[in-house]
């Protein structure tokens, strides 16, 4: 007869002392870094964070005496200097809190039920998080694929995170099989009987998100290292077992899986009912989300009119005919369109700028002005008398052009028509 491994009655010091600063801590992050784990969760952040941030502000100002103000929060970076201050008002509230908790409760023999709430709440904000991750790489929307931009863009002028976009976007096998892997690690977390599986996975998963965000500089630092922080918690209560089974060849005794039930059967009936609704509610909103997302942004969403490279065959400036000589800075090279309403300029000594590019296509009109300078904006008319054949015509300040461009085959790109191959005679590594 196989026995599950009780929990214990006493607890040492030191173990009621990590459970009060982790409770705390662990409930101060999510309050304070809900990360959108649930659709729409970001109205409620919105309407309580407010207050908060001016905490932040106020103690960076007078009690670190910060040089520079916060000015930015939490935005398409979570490593901002708001980020690490909010990590670390959490922290020393949970340092405080646990010494004032332990100084006030000498005497509890244990906190089995706080550690397994705690645990609910731990392995929900991972599930959650993962099922996120998980649905924008099966969507693909978190990577889009190769923009006529990027295949541009010399190969040294990349960011560390652009390179790491662009390999993660190039291939939609690849995004497949790291959204499996995370859409796997929610699910699996989602359940008492595979918790233990799930963390695990979420461990690897989340070790590699950490791993790429250190090492190609993309700011989701704090949070990737929260994920893993988080799911060694959750190891945590099966330390033993895991160590006897993996490294010592010894028997691990079956985990104590039980429920922790209420005495009233209609509270336990409503929180079953709660988790699984919520268990809907998360993946069914979030695929839902994402799948409406998909004509706004990603590899599925409606390219933009004239979309491509185009490269300059003639420049008419004020009727002469400028020459394509490598030192000019004011002639166009190439011009391409990669984004609703936005272009980039190549210039002969390969400088480029990114332009606002507002398109009609019913006047056949393009309205073009720099982010910087929106009094100066140039008008042109546009034709295409050929399939691959781009005409502008117009002006800019007091300069009268005329444009000729030939589009350019993406397909001419090697990373684009390589494609994949199951036999490979001699590695093509270019």
């Amino acid at each position: 007869m196989t026995t599950t491994i009780a929990e214990p009655v006493y607890w040492s010091a030191g173990r009621k002392i990590a459970l009060r600063f982790f409770l705390l801590f662990f409930v101060l992050y999510v309050v304070l870094n809900p990360n959108g784990v649930l659709p729409y969760i970001d109205v409620a952040y919105s309407a309580y964070i407010p207050p908060f941030q001016k905490l932040i502000v106020w103690m960076a100002a007078h009690v670190l005496h910060l040089s520079n103000p916060i000015t930015t929060f939490t935005n398409g970076s979570g490593d901002t200097t708001y980020d690490y201050l909010a990590l670390l008002f959490a922290g020393v509230v949970a340092i405080a809190g646990a010494i004032i908790w332990s100084l006030l409760d000498r005497k509890a023999r244990n906190y089995n039920n706080l550690f397994y709430w705690l645990t609910v709440i731990v392995r929900y904000y991972v599930a959650i998080t993962m099922v996120t991750y998980g649905c924008v790489k099966i969507i693909k929307l978190q990577f889009p694929a190769p923009s006529p931009d990027r295949l541009l863009e010399p190969f040294g002028n990349a960011s560390p995170m652009g390179l790491a976009w662009t390999y993660m976007g190039y291939s939609t096998g690849f995004n497949y099989f790291t959204g499996i892997a995370e859409l796997s690690c929610g699910l699996l977390l989602f359940f008492r009987r595979t918790a233990t599986l799930g963390a695990i996975v979420g461990l690897v998963v989340a070790g590699n998100i950490m791993a790429i965000n250190y090492a190609f500089d993309v700011p989701v630092k704090l949070l990737s290292t929260m994920l893993v922080v988080m799911c060694i918690y959750l190891l945590s209560k099966d330390a033993i077992r895991l160590i006897n089974f993996f490294f010592l060849n010894k028997p691990a005794q079956p985990a104590n899986l039980g429920r922790h039930l209420f005495k009233k059967r209609w509270k336990n009936v409503t929180l079953t009912t709660v988790k699984y609704l919520l268990i809907a509610y998360t993946l069914i909103l979030t695929f839902y989300v994402d799948i409406q997302a998909m004509s706004q942004y990603g590899d599925a969403a409606k390219k933009p009119p004239l979309y491509g490279i185009y490269n300059v065959q003639t420049f008419i400036r004020n009727k002469d005919t400028i020459a394509p000589l490598k030192t000019d800075t004011t002639r166009w090279d190439k011009l391409t369109i990669s984004y609703p309403g936005a272009a980039r300029l190549i210039m002969m000594n390969d400088s480029s700028k990114r332009y606002n590019f507002v398109i009609d296509t019913a006047k056949h009109t393009i309205v073009m002005n720099t982010y910087a300078d929106t009094v100066n904006k140039a008008y042109y008319t546009y034709s295409l008398p050929q399939k691959d054949v781009l005409l502008l015509k117009g002006k800019f300040k007091n300069d009268s052009l005329s444009i000729s461009l030939k589009k350019y085959d993406l397909n001419n790109f090697l990373l684009l028509r390589r494609g994949f191959n199951w036999v490979n005679e001699y590695p093509f590594n270019r």
